[in-house]
């Protein structure tokens, strides 16, 4: 029994290209995938990441049930990504590569279709997001932008300055108070 758990069959080196190989594998296919899979996923999302862990586990681990052939895969797989991550904090084309840049996604109030396509997002998320900023409407939205994680952040237009904003309330309550007193 103890012999099993810490069995070194396949070798060492194979437990630690599995994992390797394997992990770029996965970078690429979801980099490849689009961004939205790495943040804020829905259920198809999730249904697809849980699948793929699933589909990969015997391509990592190989026929190895041991201990040691999980926690040198386990090790391998975090120092990976810890060495991807390095790279990417110190190199913006590999970051741009790796974990992606900001695209926009509304400009001026006009939404830009096409990147909405290739990104697989609908209208409907971006007006999601643009209700949830404040906005009444894409017209207001000076520019959104898809992040890397996921995420739709809205900058909104300027508003009109607080002076011009008294001055038209001020007109509708005087116009209010013309029509009550009639």
């Amino acid at each position: 029994m103890w012999h099993s758990m810490f069995d070194l069959n396949p070798s060492i080196l194979e437990k630690i290209i599995r994992p390797l190989v394997v992990y770029l594998f996965l970078v690429v296919a979801i980099r490849i995938g689009g961004q939205r899979e790495i943040g804020q996923n829905n259920a198809l999302q999730l249904v697809l990441l849980l699948s793929v862990a699933n589909a990969v586990q015997n391509g990592i681990i190989g026929i190895d049930d041991s201990l040691t052939g999980a926690v040198i895969g386990a090790v391998t797989l975090f120092i990976a990504n810890g060495v991807i991550e390095v790279l990417a904090s110190r190199s913006l084309r590999f970051h741009n590569i790796v974990i992606g840049h900001p695209v926009e996604l509304v400009s001026l109030g006009i939404i830009n279709t096409r990147t909405l396509r290739r990104q697989r997002l609908n209208i409907d998320d971006v007006l999601q997001a643009t209700f949830a900023a404040g906005a009444s409407g894409v017209e207001d939205v000076q520019r959104a932008v898809l992040n890397a994680n996921g995420e739709i952040v809205v900058t909104l237009k300027t508003s009109q300055s607080v002076a011009d904003q008294i001055k038209e309330l001020s007109l509708k309550i005087d116009k209010l108070l013309l029509q009550g007193n009639k």
